[in-house]
C-alpha cells in the first residue's frame, strides 16, 4: 500500500455512515450482508446509502458479489490489513514489545 491508497481509504472512512457500514461488514465476514440489510441498518434511503456504498467500493474497501437474486456486500479484509500494516509497519522504532497492547486488542475471538 502506498500513501495515495491509504489516503483514499481513510477519506472513504471519514464519514460516520461509511465507517459504521464498513465496521458492520467486517463483523459479518466472511458471509457479508445483502445491500438491503445494509440499507436497513443505516436507516437511510436506498439512494442515499448507495452513494455512500459507492465511495467504499471505489476505495477498495467493499467487494460485491451476486448470490441468487441478492447483491451481497463484503468487507475487503485484504484492504483493511494493508491499511493497518501501512500505518503501523515502522511502529516504535522496531521495539515489538511496545506494540503488544495493540496486538492484544486485535486478537480475534
Amino acid at each position: 500500500m502506498d500513501t495515495d491508497n491509504a489516503l483514499s481509504i481513510l477519506s472513504a472512512l471519514a464519514h460516520p455512515t461509511r465507517l459504521e457500514a464498513f465496521r458492520l461488514l467486517v463483523r459479518h465476514e466472511p458471509e457479508g450482508l445483502s445491500t438491503g440489510d445494509l440499507v436497513e441498518a443505516s436507516g437511510l434511503s436506498q439512494s442515499t446509502f448507495s452513494t455512500h456504498l459507492a465511495v467504499l467500493v471505489k476505495a477498495g474497501l467493499v467487494l460485491a458479489e451476486k448470490r441468487g437474486r441478492h447483491q451481497i456486500q463484503r468487507a475487503n479484509i485484504d484492504a483493511l490489513t494493508g491499511l493497518m500494516v501501512f500505518l503501523a509497519k515502522d511502529c516504535c522504532q522496531g521495539r515489538a514489545e511496545l506494540c503488544e497492547p495493540l496486538l492484544a486488542e486485535l486478537t480475534c475471538c
